[in-house]
């Protein structure tokens, strides 16, 4: 992976896409394989490293600007945004990017940022329905 996520001590910084929170990103080895770790404030969410590049390609070829919807797991994403591409059997995964059970949503809160500060996004940061779109 050609991106510099950062490390457990040294994680990348962001701010989440109203500009409200602070959490950190950094990618760990879990069963072997490279995760996204997600830490916001005590909770700490894992997502599949792949929806990275996966995420991208499917903003490309959306070709416009998408409504972000970040939801909680136990919450319906609403349809046609990030969030419910990143929880959709039709994604390249087949479903949820989201690794820790419980704690799988929030994908088009916490993915969407990380997208912009890696230059692979433009992103809003308006207080409510924020979107985004591939660079």
């Amino acid at each position: 992976m050609p991106y510099s996520i950062g490390t457990k001590q040294n994680p990348m910084v962001l701010k989440t896409p109203p500009l409200t929170s602070e959490y950190t990103m950094h990618v760990e080895e879990k069963d072997g394989k490279p995760v996204l770790v997600c830490t916001v404030g005590k909770t700490v969410l894992h997502y599949n490293i792949a929806c990275i590049d996966d995420l991208h390609a499917m903003l490309k070829q959306h070709g416009d600007w998408m409504e972000l919807g970040s939801a909680d797991e136990q919450k319906p994403a609403k349809e046609g945004t990030v969030e419910a591409w990143g929880r959709a059997a039709s994604n390249p995964v087949g479903g949820w990017y989201g690794l820790k059970k419980g704690l799988r949503g929030r994908f088009g809160m916490y993915i969407p940022p990380l997208m912009e500060a890696l230059g692979l996004a433009e992103v809003t940061h308006e207080a409510k329905g924020n979107r985004m779109r591939a660079r």
